[in-house]
């Protein structure tokens, strides 16, 4: 029941039998390390946490995507990417990954995120996708980069990350420049 594949990947809506996958995802110190949400205490954390994400799948009209990233070959899970909707008269979104570091370095970030981006703006009809990163996280910034998006400014002090106030770089593609690059 892949909703959106790649060359390598199945991108897909997260179920409960994701469970398992996304409790590792987030308890892993490596992905925490730029993550507001803290490493969860109990795998409870993390239920209540996926129990939001399936309901967000039920609003109509939909405005979160949560999605699992998993390997064609294999089928081994990746990680997760989202869209989020703004306002609704603003037609804009924005996204986030969160992929294993087993996986890391691979490319496989900037694939899902290209393929995510087309579902934005070629089936949802939006006009702007945005995303955010610590300043530090150098990686993910460069994903944001190859898949097309460009840095448009710096949140100062607003990430909550393990007790200290973090900057944020923030970015941005329109559906112009989507469509210039394809």
């Amino acid at each position: 029941q892949s909703m959106l594949t790649t060359e390598r990947l199945h991108i897909r809506d997260l179920s409960i039998h994701d469970l398992e996958h996304v409790h590792n995802l987030h308890s892993l110190p490596e992905t925490d390390r730029f993550n507001t949400l803290g490493i969860p205490e109990t795998i409870q954390t993390t239920k209540k946490l996926l129990a939001a994400w399936l309901a967000m799948k039920q609003q109509a009209p939909r405005t979160s995507y949560v999605l699992s990233i998993t390997s064609k070959e294999g089928n081994h899970f990746i990680g997760l990417i989202a869209l989020n909707f703004g306002k609704a008269h603003y037609r804009s979104a924005e996204v986030w990954f969160k992929i294993h570091p087993n996986f890391w370095g691979k490319g496989y970030s900037t694939e899902a995120l290209k393929k995510l981006l087309e579902f934005g703006f070629k089936d949802l009809q939006l006009h702007r996708i945005e995303a955010g990163c610590a300043v530090e996280n150098v990686a993910s910034a460069r994903v944001l980069e190859k898949a097309g998006m460009k840095r448009e400014g710096m949140k100062r002090k607003i990430l909550p990350i393990r007790g200290e106030w973090k900057d944020n770089y923030f970015y941005a593609i329109l559906e112009e420049d989507f469509y210039k690059m394809s």
